[in-house]
């Protein structure tokens, strides 16, 4: 039995053991880098791009406030300056703000857990190509009038085709919803990662706050993107085949997209926020050199604020003519947003007091201290914007602007900032430069400043945001030309911080070890030598600070002394503990460089960017080359010979492979289950809001419902299905062996589940229904959509499974690949029954 203070080896290992850690765990040379999957590289291109990103966007900011620097200019054109400031705004917030907060989840989560690499190397290569690929090519349409123009929201009716021609808002439609399911699968790798990656003796309570920030921000990625994916969805099929789901004459309403929008929008402000949040709290201890005040205060508080964070889209609503108790309602949500925030920077102040005048100043802490000023400012402001009779008079003015960026940059830039001074010397061979850092911090601060607070009166003044110019005679003038002089005060800060990382800045993508050891004497794991395998050996944990509290930690790891000092199988592999306590489970055999994912992402991109601009063939070849390079890198999911149960230290023997509710994958794909569940339920949401809306129209009269012996047809080859399914599960053959029955009856199940969706789509037809012809229409047939999208992904994982049995590759043991088709065969058919429900007994029954 392992005890907290149990070792799990003793004496020095042999360098033979690392030279094989180093040859196992190698990475490519030159171009190849790109086939690399492990996290240091993954996630270095994944911040390198974000960070490109947030330069564009501040360059499109910067002609933005020289257009406003005076009246009457005329700089760029009125058309050019919508398509500006809509891809300023898109780029910050989707390409730059949750981007950049995933990439140092999968940079230095792995490090501060002591693991290998994150559970689903491959799958966090797929997310980062993805949007590497997705995201430059979307932000390239500023260059050829092909820009999306209609506000990083694309609120309706404006967006749709009558008045917004063309395919610049297809581009934002499809390349944003794509982009996002990019983030979604960055978030179900982080999920797992904390839950299933820590080190022995990393309970809960014992996890850094960082890991604690990251685990509620990829939770909230799960149930608030499902609701823009939906949105998008929604408008580009308004948009490409006239349903008219936003068109009030026809029974929709165009506010369903600000309800759909916000639902993610409000949301993605605290999703931002959190992880920066988590990086400030570690700063902010390791600078005070002593643990932070009020931990567990501070993890409710997180908790609490993404729990808040779903109850406060309609804040964004107070001028749209909603009922009085709805603005009753969540302007006191709002403000009580601010409780949690709050617990958060008065510990970190706490801590800052406990030093007791021994808090070291240096850039990271300049940039936090920055940080908590600045946040604090814009969550003054946010407090005054989430009282209705102030909203009303500020609304759609640069106050708003003004409070957003101040959020913005106080709770995730400057932090943000603050984490590449501190954490660089991790990750690079050269710490960047004290004395630069100042210089760029203060000009960031002082430009900033001096850039918005103006905007403050600016607004208060009448000037409304997206405005291209103003006359002279408004009393404007001078204060956006204070703005324009703190914004490029503000980029030469940003420049001179580029300068500094292209003089210093060396990664260590080659392995040897990192370039400074624990410079700042902080207490987490992510400081412990290491080497391109992370740690030497996976440390037993006894603390919430064990740098701190166990000072020979860093010799007996690099000796050795702890978890999996060598390869025990001769592969990748990290080690897999329990969720709440951090008991060792098994180890996970994890797949090494490859092309799979590389062609997976470029085929996924290829496949919404074509379909952008009408090219329906060619993006047909890229879906189907996304398909097979998926099946590529899947294929290998259950490992030829199982190596039993291998040693890993102190005696302790564990299983090389896992299935059930153990195995990483069953979560995996759990959490993918919630994510289609939330798209669903936004649908639901969708549907019954348009009812009370449009109840005159909904359903037609002239409509007849499908008879009952049709639905239940349908329902009962959904149930025929999920049955078969499970009875295949029955008939697995022992190891080795294969069965002809179990391919039979998952091509039955098959079968069933193709009738069922098939028949449910006929029954609609024959009632005369036309998506065409009314919003109630095209949502019955959205229903088929949703459905139709599941039912594809559950027929390839059929596929899947009998080609597995077909090779000797599934059977009793090995089985996570019949497992993830079996859950998602039940979620396929609950969704198609609610959806039953929903469209054809619940409105006729109800009315």
């Amino acid at each position: 039995m392992m005890t907290d203070t149990a070792l799990p080896n003793e004496g020095n290992r042999p360098e033979s053991e690392v030279a094989e850690l180093r040859r196992i765990w190698a990475r490519p040379r030159g171009w190849r880098i790109i086939s690399d999957v492990n996290n240091t590289t993954v996630g270095m291109f994944y911040m390198g791009t974000a960070l490109m990103f947030f330069i564009l966007a501040g360059v499109l900011a910067l002609v933005i406030r020289a257009q406003l620097a005076m009246p009457g200019n005329d700089l760029v054109s009125q058309d050019l300056f919508n398509q500006l400031f809509t891809m300023h705004g898109t780029t910050m917030m989707f390409l730059f703000a949750v981007p950049a907060m995933e990439a140092l989840g999968v940079l230095l989560l792995p490090q501060m857990l002591a693991a290998r690499d994150l559970p689903f190397p491959r799958l966090g290569a797929f997310a980062v190509w993805a949007y590497v690929i997705g995201g430059t090519v979307f932000f390239s349409t500023i260059l050829y009038d092909l820009a999306p123009d209609g506000g990083w929201f694309m609120y309706t009716p404006l967006t749709l085709i009558e008045f917004s021609p063309g395919d610049n808002a297809d581009f934002w439609l499809l390349g944003i919803g794509f982009i996002e399911i990019s983030a979604i699968a960055g978030a179900i790798e982080i999920i797992v990662g904390v839950l299933k990656t820590r080190p022995p003796g990393m309970s809960l309570a014992r996890m850094p706050i960082f890991a604690w920030a990251m685990l509620i921000f990829a939770a909230m990625i799960v149930f608030a993107f499902p609701a823009v994916i939906l949105a998008t969805m929604l408008l580009e099929i308004d948009r490409a085949f006239g349903w008219p789901f936003f068109t009030a004459r026809m029974g929709g309403d165009p506010l369903l997209w600000q309800h759909l929008f916000w639902f993610f929008g409000h949301p993605e402000v605290y999703i931002i926020f959190l992880p920066a949040a988590g990086l400030v709290s570690m700063i902010v201890s390791t600078m005070a050199r002593r643990p932070l005040v009020g931990h567990d205060l501070i993890v409710v508080a997180l908790i609490g604020t993404g729990f808040f964070s779903f109850g406060l889209w309609v804040h964004h609503m107070f001028t749209t003519g909603i009922p009085s108790l709805s603005l009753a309602f969540f302007s006191a949500a709002s403000m009580a947003v601010a409780i949690p925030s709050g617990i958060q920077v008065f510990s970190w102040i706490a801590t800052i007091a406990a030093a007791k005048g021994r808090l070291r100043i240096n850039t990271p802490s300049l940039f936090v201290l920055g940080a908590i000023f600045i946040f604090t400012m814009g969550g003054v402001t946010g407090v005054m914007v989430a009282l209705v009779p102030v909203d009303f008079q500020v609304h759609d003015t640069y106050f708003v602007v003004a409070h957003l960026h101040y959020v913005l940059m106080g709770g995730m830039v400057f932090p943000l900032f603050a984490t590449f001074y501190f954490w660089a010397p991790m990750v690079s061979r050269n710490q960047l430069s004290e004395r630069l850092g100042r210089w760029v911090f203060w000009l960031m601060f002082a430009g900033f400043h001096i850039a918005f607070l103006p905007m403050h009166l600016t607004g208060l003044r009448g000037m409304p945001r997206r405005v291209w110019t103003y006359s002279d005679d408004v009393g404007w003038n001078w204060l956006n030309l204070v703005s324009t002089v703190g914004a490029f005060i503000l980029a030469a800060g940003v420049l001179l911080f580029i300068v500094d990382l292209a003089r210093r800045f060396r990664p260590m993508l080659a392995g040897g070890g990192a370039g400074n050891d624990n410079p700042w004497g902080a207490p987490t794991l992510e400081w412990l030598p290491n080497d391109v395998y992370t740690t030497r050996s996976i440390p037993l944990v006894t603390s919430r600070e064990p740098l701190w509290d166990q000072p020979d930690l860093a010799r007996e790891v690099q000796e050795g002394r702890h978890f999996l000092p060598n390869s025990a199988t001769g592969e990748r592999e990290t080690l897999v503990t329990s969720p709440v306590e951090g008991k060792p489970q098994y180890i996970i055999r994890m797949p090494g460089p490859g092309y799979a994912h590389v062609v997976a992402a470029a085929g996924t991109a290829g496949f919404f960017l074509l379909l952008t601009v009408k090219l329906v063939v060619p993006a047909a070849i890229c879906g189907v080359m996304a398909i097979i390079g998926c099946l590529v890198w899947t294929w290998g999911l259950d490992k030829q010979g199982d190596k039993g149960l291998v040693e890993i230290g102190a005696g302790l023997k564990v299983p090389s492979y896992m299935s059930g509710p153990a195995s990483h994958t069953w979560w995996a794909m759990v959490v993918l289950m919630l994510v289609a569940g939330s798209l669903y339920l936004a649908y639901v949401f969708s549907y019954l809001y348009l009812w009370v809306v449009s109840p005159e129209v909904w359903p037609p009269h002239a409509v007849a419902p499908p008879s009952g012996e049709w639905t239940l047809s349908v329902a009962g080859l959904a149930l025929a299905s999920a049955g078969l399914t499970w009875w295949a599960g029955r008939l697995l053959p022992p190891s080795g062996q294969r069965s002809g029955l179990v391919v039979v009856v998952l091509g039955l199940a098959a079968l069933a589940l193709m009738a069922s969706f098939g028949l449910n789509i006929q029954a609609q037809w024959q009632t005369g229904l036309r998506p065409t012809d009314s919003a109630y229409g095209a949502l019955v047939f959205m229903a088929s959509v949703l459905d139709g999208q599941v039912v594809i992904a559950q027929l390839i994982l059929f596929g899947v499974a009998m080609a597995r049995m077909l090779c000797g590759r599934l059977d009793r043991v090995r089985r996570v690949g019949y497992e993830n088709c079996t859950l998602l065969c039940y979620y396929t058919v609950g969704q198609m029954l609610l959806g039953l429900l929903l469209v054809h007994g619940f409105p006729r029954v109800a009315g």
